[in-house]
C-alpha cells in the first residue's frame, strides 16, 4: 500500500471568526507530526496557515513552506519551517507544492484557498494526476461549495460519468484514514520519481 509521506495544506492567512477553525488547524498540525507526515504549505506565519505549521513544528514534525517573494512581508514568512523555499511567482510556488505533496487538503480559507483547491480538482478531472484532494469541512464551512458542485452536475455542466472527485472529512480524525484509503489505489510511481515528473511536464 502506498503510504502518505507529505500533505499539502491550503488554508487561510486569517483565522476566521469561529474558534473551531483555529482548533482544527492546531489539531491537524499536531497530527501530522505524530504521523511523521511532512507538512507542505504556503509558508506564511499568520492565520490558519501559521497555526497549522507552528503546531506541527512544535510537536516535532517536519514543515516545508513555499512562498513567493512578494508575500514574505505580507504573510510574515514562517520562522519555524525546517525548509523555506522562496519562489519568483505564484506559478512556481504551485508547481513546487504539487511536486512535493502526496495529497492535498483544504481547511477554511479565502479566495486563494478556494483557487488552489479548485485548480487541483480540475487537474484530477482532466486526468493529469490521481493524488487525493480533500476538504476539511469544519462546522460546515465548505457546504456552500458542495452545494454548488451538486448544482453544476444537476444543470449539466459536470458530466455524471466524470464526477468531481473530492474527498470530504468533517473532523481532523477522519483525514488520514480517508487519505490512506484513496492512496491505496495510486501507485507509488505516480507520487514520486519519473512518473510524477511526467505529470508535471503535462501541466
Amino acid at each position: 500500500m502506498t503510504k502518505i509521506k507529505s500533505l499539502c495544506v491550503y488554508c487561510g492567512a486569517a483565522s476566521g471568526d469561529e474558534p473551531i477553525y483555529l482548533e482544527a488547524a492546531l489539531e491537524l498540525g499536531r497530527l501530522l507530526a505524530q504521523e511523521n507526515i511532512r507538512l507542505i504549505y504556503g509558508g506564511g506565519g499568520v492565520g490558519l496557515m501559521g497555526a497549522t505549521a507552528r503546531a506541527c513544528a512544535e510537536a516535532g514534525g517536519h514543515v516545508t513552506g513555499i512562498i513567493p517573494d512578494f508575500l514574505i512581508g505580507k504573510e510574515q514568512a514562517f520562522e519555524y519551517a525546517h525548509e523555506l523555499i522562496v519562489t519568483r511567482d505564484m506559478h512556481e510556488r504551485k508547481r513546487l507544492m504539487f511536486e512535493r505533496a502526496d495529497a492535498f487538503l483544504a481547511l477554511p480559507g479565502g479566495i486563494g484557498t478556494l483557487e488552489e483547491l479548485v485548480e487541483q480538482l480540475t487537474w484530477v478531472q482532466l486526468n493529469r494526476h490521481r493524488k487525493p484532494v480533500m476538504v476539511l469541512n469544519i462546522a460546515g464551512f465548505w457546504d456552500p461549495l458542495l452545494r454548488l458542485f451538486d448544482h453544476m452536475q444537476s444543470t449539466g455542466f459536470v458530466n455524471v460519468g466524470r464526477p468531481i472527485r473530492m474527498l470530504v472529512a468533517h473532523n481532523v480524525r477522519a483525514v488520514m484514514p480517508k487519505l490512506a484509503t484513496a492512496l491505496s489505489n495510486v501507485p507509488e510511481a505516480e507520487l514520486h520519481g519519473e512518473a510524477a515528473e511526467q505529470v508535471l511536464d503535462r501541466m
